[in-house]
């Protein structure tokens, strides 16, 4: 049976070796915890519900050029076209779209006063046909009604007397009591002006996905009279590519003041927010399978040259008594130890690594068990990749140790 004392005199014979695996296992171990810290973080990002049907919903957007062009007017012909097709289940003109990147967003106040900072809210306006588009429910208080409704114009400031806001939101606005006792509440928009909640829905996302408070939302009822708007369409499961085109078709011929364009499904504008997150996922990934290459690499030459530099010995040892497994279990051990070095200098740069990136980007704390995971793989890699080398050893003769050269 091998001892560590030996292995370790062995070791300090060619340290700048063992040195330099160590300190590649540790940097291995560093980079590969946090990119997998990160790569869960963006996938629970990405896996989010915005709260709207995405599989079955998608918009487009209405631009008008005739001088004459009546909003009013055509909106209304256009929702009742929309939503008398066969496979629609509802539509509404709308002024955002929830994880667009693009949208309105206010600040919502529990007292009125300049001096009192609002929370922040995504705004989106619909009529009475919001919640059904969208797929949400009220889960406490009361939904819209067509009394309810009214036009925006371009530049107004003045809002309407009621609003629904998410469950989020009123845990936000009233983080002490139970949110359903926001139902029946006001509270104010523009510093002083004052809105009651309506109803509470269940979830709604922001466009921005980026944005700490994303489940912050309210409807207005409101529709708008600007020349250019959106219409959110839903439609039954299977149907939507079915009758994406055609609404486009029907919309564009059925009056020629205007121009539709920018037609796109909630799934692909999901796909495109989040793109940068897929793209840091797959570069992440990437540079792990390479590091993890390279490192067991590392060791796999490390160990080579070792066997190669001490044929002679081993074949003594092998004269002396020494088992094939005796053999294999020193190099094994050789590589734990330098491994265990390895991964004990790395657990103290990930930690380093992780309040770096804490102070520098806001990222969270990294969860404490990816640390021993990381160690507990890192170990494994090496003992896999030293293997080879270490059953080569053990292969040697006996014999080898009466040669001269």
């Amino acid at each position: 049976m091998w001892e560590i004392g030996p292995i370790f005199r062995a070791m300090m014979r060619n340290k700048v070796g063992a040195i330099l695996i160590a300190v590649q296992i540790a940097v291995t171990m560093t980079i590969i915890v946090n990119s997998i810290f990160i790569i869960s973080e963006r996938k629970e990002l990405m896996a989010r519900e915005s709260g709207v049907d995405e599989a079955n919903s998608f918009y487009l957007t209405s631009y008008s050029f005739a001088p004459e062009f009546n909003t009013k007017v055509t909106v209304k012909e256009d929702l009742d076209m929309i939503r008398q097709l066969p496979g629609v289940v509802d539509a509404i003109q709308v002024n955002a779209i929830p994880v667009s990147g693009g949208g309105w967003s206010m600040g919502l106040q529990t007292e009125p006063g300049d001096d009192i900072d609002g929370t922040g809210v995504a705004v989106y306006m619909v009529d009475e046909h919001g919640t059904r588009t969208f797929d949400v429910e009220v889960i406490a208080g009361q939904d819209f009604t067509a009394t309810d409704i009214e036009w925006r114009e371009g530049g107004q400031n003045h809002w309407p007397a009621q609003i629904l806001i998410t469950k989020a939101m009123a845990q936000s606005l009233f983080p002490d009591d139970p949110w359903q006792s926001a139902v029946g509440k006001t509270v104010y928009i523009n510093r002083n002006e004052g809105i009651i909640i309506k109803g509470i829905i269940d979830k709604l996302q922001a466009p921005w996905i980026g944005w700490d408070k994303v489940e912050n939302a309210m409807l207005v009822p409101q529709t708008l009279d600007f020349p250019s708007y959106r219409y959110f369409i839903r439609t039954e499961p299977g149907r939507r590519d079915e009758l994406m085109p055609k609404i486009e078709d029907m919309l564009a011929t059925s009056n020629k003041g205007r121009i539709i364009r920018s037609m796109r499904s909630v799934e692909e504008t999901r796909e495109r927010s989040y793109r940068q997150h897929s793209a840091m996922i797959d570069i992440l990934s990437t540079v792990m399978v390479i590091l993890t290459i390279v490192t067991a690499l590392g060791i796999v030459g490390l160990a080579s040259f070792s066997v190669n530099r001490r044929k002679k010995q081993i074949g003594t040892r092998r004269a002396l008594g020494a088992s094939q497994g005796d053999i294999l279990r020193y190099f094994m051990l050789e590589n734990f130890l330098i491994s265990s070095v390895g991964v004990a200098l790395g657990a103290a740069l990930t930690v380093g690594l992780n309040i770096w990136l804490v102070q520098a980007f806001s990222l969270n704390r990294i969860d404490w068990y990816l640390i021993p995971a990381g160690m507990l793989v890192l170990w494994i890699v090496g003992q896999i990749a030293v293997f080879g080398p270490a059953k080569r050893a053990a292969s040697i003769p006996p014999a080898l140790a009466t040669r001269t050269v």
